[in-house]
């Protein structure tokens, strides 16, 4: 067989992946946009449900929960945004799955095994952390910012030429309100994901929980600068974004070493573990084992 054979045979399967890949993604889009669109028909209700942390705070001021429109479009373009993280929520699940059915092919019997319970995990972490960014957080950040208001005194007249208390109170835009709370939901969604990414590199070797447990400075710098960044400049969401994030890293490092610990009692009822590390004979037999299984 010659050279351009070989290059042949080579390309046909990459050119089959990269097919398969392309009807993967279509899947995803188009289950993606019938999501937006349901979400579209049904965004009144759900802005209204996203309303309810403001409407609480507002409520136990004794005002009223009114948003406002500045422009015309806000009230479309409010909709989209609604839409648009509504219909990424729904179809989340088929788009995992499509992923799962391109990847899982490749992957050692052993190495699906190992790889589904994160792909489980994942969406349920992300919807655990934006519950509690909007049923916790949320409603403290509003409480802080709307403590900012001034009220003057109504319906009373001014003596002589001084002048009357200024009334400075909260008149919110409706698209600002929608942007701040995604950004709560999606932050705190992301930053839940970090055990399950730490494990999942646990598990594959990247990262081991002695490691983790050395840059612990480090990572506390990190999370406080994310912290910074992600949150509006309030410090209780801050503080309490700290806590959250930097209890997830030490989730993580005990989740790691238990990881490593099933890991290398597996090693000693194979008889691969000889108290210090794998040999190249052992590495060898493993690989060939994972050969087999596949």
């Amino acid at each position: 067989m010659s050279h351009s054979d070989d290059i042949d045979d080579s390309a046909a399967p990459l050119i089959e992946h990269l097919a398969e890949l392309r009807t993967r993604l279509i899947h995803c889009v188009v289950a993606f946009l019938v999501g937006m669109v349901l979400c579209f028909t049904v965004a009144t209700p759900i802005f209204n449900f996203l309303t309810a942390p403001l409407c609480q705070v507002l409520g136990e001021r004794g005002q009223d929960c009114d948003l406002i429109f500045i422009s015309p479009q806000e009230g479309f373009f409010v909709a989209i945004k609604v839409s648009l993280l509504g219909g990424f929520i729904l179809a989340f699940p088929y788009i995992g799955l499509q992923m799962w059915r391109f990847v899982a092919p490749g992957l050692y019997r052993t190495e699906k095994n190992a790889f589904l319970p994160f792909l489980v995990a994942s969406p349920f972490m992300f919807l655990l952390g934006a519950a509690f960014a909007f049923y916790v957080v949320t409603p403290l950040a509003y409480d802080f910012f709307l403590g900012f208001q001034q009220f003057g005194a109504e319906g009373q007249a001014v003596a002589g030429d001084e002048a009357a208390p200024l009334s400075v109170v909260f008149q919110g835009s409706a698209q600002e309100y929608l942007n701040l709370t995604i950004k709560f939901i999606v932050a705190f969604g992301l930053c839940f994901q970090l055990p399950v990414l730490l494990t999942l590199m646990g598990k594959a070797g990247l990262v081991s929980a002695e490691g983790l447990g050395s840059v612990r400075k480090y990572a506390v710098v990190a999370i406080l600068v994310l912290a910074a960044l992600v949150t509006p400049p309030d410090v209780i969401t801050q503080i309490i974004l700290f806590v959250v994030v930097y209890g997830l890293y030490e989730v993580s490092i005990f989740l790691v070493g238990r990881v490593e610990k099933k890991r290398e009692a597996q090693l000693r009822a194979d008889g691969y573990y000889d108290d210090e590390e794998l040999d190249d004979e052992a590495m060898a037999d493993l690989a060939e084992d994972d050969d087999l299984q596949k």
